[in-house]
């Protein structure tokens, strides 16, 4: 029994470490492809980041950590602080940035 529990246990844990970690930040005053463009440029430059996605209408940006890396979200958000911007959400997720995308996208 304890050899079905504990196999159980890495399955789960192994589940969940294949699921990417993002984090998406509700983000008020990007209002044109500048904007989106120097902030997917600075966040990308990051040690721990993948992917980024910005989109406008939406007011998100998502960002995704690369494989075995975590996201520093205090970091990022300073980040976009320092380009001008307001964070008014930060929302940690088992999601690509792809898979955001298509999320945002499906919702217009």
């Amino acid at each position: 029994m304890k050899k079905i529990i504990i196999a159980l246990a890495m399955g789960i844990v192994a589940i969940s470490s294949m699921a990417a970690t993002s984090i998406k930040f509700t983000v008020n005053g990007m209002v044109c492809s500048f904007c989106a463009q120097g902030i997917e440029k600075n966040l990308s430059k990051m040690g721990a980041t993948k992917e980024v996605f910005v989109d406008l209408k939406k007011k998100t940006v998502a960002v995704e950590a690369k494989e075995g890396q975590v996201l520093d979200a205090k970091a990022i958000s300073a980040e976009i602080v320092d380009a001008g911007y307001d964070v008014v959400k930060i929302e940690t997720v088992l999601q690509s940035v792809a898979e955001i995308k298509a999320e945002l996208k499906s919702r217009k």
